[in-house]
């Protein structure tokens, strides 16, 4: 078989529409933010199909409306457009933009089956990285996002984008994906209200020394591959490294109907209704395939029970904090809901579903405001975890209403987190049929991967 290729046609630059005007902004980054400063950025790639995408519609129709949109969106989203940076004067990072700055838009056509990624069987992971462009981040200073459109001749186009985590979240990230579909559909450079982010600072509340605390772990982190010696650069504003994914891990998506939460959802009442324990489970739809998933995922490693496992997974804080954030804040305003230090014997014993689903059930229900300062607490318990833990993480949300991005194409065939691939994490969006299912996706080695579908059908004819 011979292997896809990709065709850069052309690595362009977009501006915002009102890039003539003279005003810089400054935005500081928050302690939310610095959080994720030196992780490894967010991907995804959206596919759509479209079988008149012909080279010469792509040319002449498809990239110049995702291009004039993309540059009326930016217009509402400045920040995007300018550099993460930290002068040797200020205390922390803060995100600069200013007149001229742009995104890097990258426009390729690949001769690979479109098929392959939008459709239900197991592929190596590495497939994709082709769809995700390159996001420059250096010592001085760190590119926002990236973008890039690839062609599928005559099978349809994807929109791939890399995205720096201590400016954008996930609920800043899809708000503004809906803004750049929104005017490039309607061919319309206004906003609905919901989609005009707000870029007050102040309306996050926190402890004074929280930033400076998160970077002094980072700090602490960053002595660790010195020798204990400080680094050369302690303003630095290069990534932790990220290993290399070789090409036998692979990508699989699990579609999960209504029925099938369902029908998991009855096995947690009738398990618990049989238990010694009298507290009631909460059994969203969330809390019941989390704790489904993650049972299955500790199952398909296998090795020793004794083994450290624990689970991580992001909770928007916007509705919990006190006062509320309002819904369009730009920025992170995400903590992480964490229990580590647990046994994988707990999972996959006989009970273990049940017994994850209790857990998560009492993490969520246990949710307010307190949890924003918990993050570092996190950040040393992740920087200390022993060798070999395996430690589940979750990337989207089922809220985040991803398949309804329709750029005046039609919603996606597809949509893929590939940087889930960065360690022990799963994907999670709504079903694109819109009927209250949810789809999980998976990056695992392919004997891990062969053991884990078993495992997740099999659990569904029980």
């Amino acid at each position: 078989m011979v292997s896809p290729s990709l065709n850069i046609i052309e690595v362009a630059r977009v501006t915002p529409s009102n890039s003539d005007s003279s005003e810089s902004l400054t935005l500081p980054l928050t302690f939310f933010d610095l959080f994720w400063f030196k992780l490894h950025p967010v991907e995804r790639v959206i596919f759509y199909r479209l079988t008149e995408a012909t080279r010469h519609f792509f040319d002449a129709v498809i990239v110049p409306n995702l291009k004039t949109s993309l540059s009326s969106s930016l217009s509402h989203y400045l920040p995007l457009t300018g550099k993460l940076v930290w002068e040797q004067l200020d205390t922390k990072p803060s995100i600069v933009y200013s007149p001229n700055d742009a995104v890097s838009f990258t426009i390729a056509e690949s001769n690979a089956d479109f098929s392959r990624f939008t459709g239900n069987e197991p592929y190596p992971t590495t497939e994709l990285y082709t769809f995700v462009p390159e996001l420059r981040v250096s010592d001085d200073s760190a590119s926002v996002v990236s973008f890039q459109v690839t062609l599928f001749p005559n099978q349809g186009f994807c929109i791939g984008l890399k995205a720096h985590h201590a400016v954008l979240d996930g609920k800043t990230t899809t708000m503004f994906l809906k803004s750049w579909a929104h005017a490039c559909k309607n061919q319309d450079s206004s906003l609905p209200e919901d989609l005009i982010p707000n870029y007050d600072r102040t309306v996050i509340k926190s402890p004074t020394d929280m930033d400076t605390e998160v970077l002094n772990i980072w700090h602490s982190r960053a002595k660790m591959f010195t020798g204990g010696k400080e680094p050369e650069n302690p303003k630095s504003l290069k990534l932790m490294w990220s290993p290399e994914i070789g090409p036998d891990v692979i990508r699989y998506t699990l579609n999960l109907t209504k029925e099938d939460i369902q029908k998991l959802r009855d096995k947690l009442k009738r398990e618990s209704s049989v238990s010694s324990s009298p507290k009631e489970l909460r059994l969203s739809t969330f809390v019941t395939v989390y704790s489904y998933v993650l049972t299955c995922m500790i199952k398909a490693r296998g090795g020793d029970p004794n083994r450290p496992v624990g689970y991580v997974f992001a909770v928007d804080l916007r509705s919990l904090m006190v006062p509320p954030v309002p819904s369009s804040y730009f920025g992170n305003c995400v903590a992480s809901c964490f229990k580590l230090q647990l046994k994988a014997e707990t999972f996959i014993s006989e009970k273990g579903f049940l017994a994850a689903a209790r857990m998560v059930s009492d993490s969520v229900e246990a949710l307010d405001e307190s949890i924003a300062w918990r993050f570092p607490e996190l950040l040393r318990s992740l920087m200390t975890l022993p060798q070999g833990a395996q430690v589940l993480t979750v990337a989207g949300s089922t809220r985040f209403g991803v398949y309804g991005l329709d750029f005046g194409w039609g919603k996606p065939e597809k949509v893929a987190v590939v940087s889930i691939d960065q360690g022990e994490a799963i994907s999670l969006a709504e079903s694109r049929d819109g009927n209250g299912g949810v789809e999980v996706g998976f990056s695992l080695k392919k004997h891990e991967m062969a053991v884990l579908i078993d495992l997740l059908h099999n659990g569904l004819k029980d």
